[in-house]
C-alpha cells in the first residue's frame, strides 16, 4: 500500500495555485510531453535541469478543444500497461463523433492528416494504428513526444467525466507561460 501511494504521489503534485479555488498546478513527472512540456534531468528523455509545473482550470461548462492541454485521471489499463496510472497531462488530439488513426506516425481525423507542429520529428514514431470512432463523451489524448509517451493508442480513450481541467499557465523556473 505504502509503494502505490508513493507512485501516486511520484505522478503528480497536487496543490491550491492562485486565488482562484478552483485552480490546481500539477507537475510534469515524464518526458511524454516534451519539448512543450519538461521533466527534470536526470529523468529519462527529460530536456531541462527543472520540471516545468501547470496551472489548470476545471472544464466546467467549457467543452474540450482540439490542441487543449489536459489534466486528466488515466482509465484503469494505463496502471496495467503502462505500469503507472492516476493524473496524467497530454494533448487532446480526438473528439466525440470523430474516427480516429494513426499511419506511420501521422495523426489523421475522419481521413485527413492532423496538423501537429508541437510534435518534433524526431519524437515521432512510425506506428501504424487503425484506431477508430471515437464514441459520445470520450477523447483521444496523446503526448507531444509520441515515441516515448504511454496514451490514448495503448489504453484508450478517456471518458469525458475523467477530465479534471485544461491548462492555461505553464511555469518554467521563474517565467510563466500563459496558454489561450
Amino acid at each position: 500500500m505504502i509503494r502505490v501511494l508513493a507512485i501516486a504521489a511520484s505522478i503528480v503534485f497536487v496543490a491550491g495555485c492562485g486565488t482562484d479555488q478552483d485552480t490546481r498546478k500539477y507537475r510534469v513527472p515524464s518526458s511524454s510531453m516534451e519539448p512543450t512540456l519538461h521533466c527534470a534531468r536526470p529523468g529519462l528523455g527529460c530536456e531541462a535541469s527543472q520540471m516545468d509545473f501547470v496551472a489548470a482550470h476545471p472544464y466546467g461548462s467549457r467543452k474540450p478543444t482540439r490542441g487543449d492541454l489536459v489534466v486528466f485521471r488515466t482509465p484503469a489499463l494505463a496502471k496495467l500497461k503502462c505500469g503507472a496510472g492516476g493524473v496524467y497531462i497530454k494533448r487532446l488530439i480526438g473528439l466525440p463523433g470523430e474516427r480516429w488513426a494513426e499511419k506511420a506516425g501521422f495523426i489523421f481525423i475522419d481521413g485527413r492528416r492532423l496538423a501537429e507542429p508541437y510534435v518534433r520529428p524526431a519524437r515521432r514514431d512510425m506506428q501504424t494504428l487503425a484506431g477508430g470512432p471515437i464514441p459520445a463523451d470520450s477523447y483521444l489524448l496523446l503526448g507531444d513526444n509520441r515515441a516515448s509517451s504511454c496514451d490514448s493508442r495503448i489504453w484508450g480513450l478517456v471518458p469525458r467525466a475523467n477530465l479534471i481541467g485544461w491548462v492555461f499557465e505553464i511555469k518554467r523556473g521563474s517565467n510563466r507561460i500563459h496558454i489561450r
